[in-house]
């Protein structure tokens, strides 16, 4: 568990973005997990790439294991809270509303960061139990793309028929843009988690005449400061 004591002078000036040194570690891990791998990726180069002394990393973070998890939890805490704000919204949104827009504000937050933090996920360590709590908030947060899901399938009109078995893949859809920044780092992503957005409506079987005003009201709800 991170702890919030001051570290010790460091080595050189400041050399990554953050208002503390606590976000120049989290900043430094990122781009090492990600590019060397966890693994190979001591918390000496991570004091080295901040420029501060290794001990000055335990004043932040008591283990390695603790810096990932921190940033893993970058990736899925200010999706949940969106959630929440949906949830709040008045007058209620329907179902397909709540998603469209959960997709969209999701798939940003996996495309717009600084590092590809969702492509951890695919790193062996994490199944480990030591990210038990990481997991289980992944896995809140997949509960509520199926809810909202089967919720959408459900007041769909008997002409665009899906199956149970379609429920899972919004969820899965917007992850898949982990996968596309990687393989793609230097392409426009700006249009993407619209497109994916839209593309979970569809595999829901909401009618393609329909799928314009969600993204409309999408556009609109994420126009407006999120906090």
């Amino acid at each position: 568990m991170a702890t919030t004591r001051a570290g010790r002078p460091r080595l050189t000036t400041r050399r990554r973005p953050g208002i503390s040194a606590r976000d120049e570690i989290l900043d430094a891990a990122a781009e090492l997990f990600t590019t060397r791998g966890y693994t190979s990726t001591s918390t000496r180069c991570i004091a080295e790439a901040v420029g501060v002394r290794q001990a000055s990393l335990y004043h932040y973070f008591k283990t390695k294991d603790d810096i990932l998890s921190a940033l893993l939890h970058q990736t899925v805490t200010p999706t949940l809270e969106f959630v929440e704000q949906l949830a709040a919204t008045e007058p209620p949104l329907t179902p397909a509303e709540k998603l469209h827009a959960l997709a969209s504000f999701d798939g940003a937050q996996l495309l717009n960061g600084r590092w590809n933090l969702g492509a951890l996920y695919l790193m062996p360590e994490l199944r480990e139990a030591r990210l038990a709590e990481f997991w289980a908030e992944r896995e809140r947060l997949r509960l509520h793309y199926l809810d909202l899901s089967r919720a959408t399938v459900a007041a769909q009109p008997t002409a665009y028929p899906v199956g149970e078995e379609a429920a899972d893949l919004p969820f899965r859809l917007v992850e898949s843009l982990v996968n596309i920044r990687a393989a793609h780092p230097d392409r426009q992503r700006s249009a993407l988690p619209g497109h994916i957005a839209d593309a979970c409506m569809r595999v829901l079987g909401v009618p393609a005449e329909g799928i314009p005003a969600l993204r409309a009201a999408t556009d609109r709800r994420l126009a407006v400061p999120v906090g």
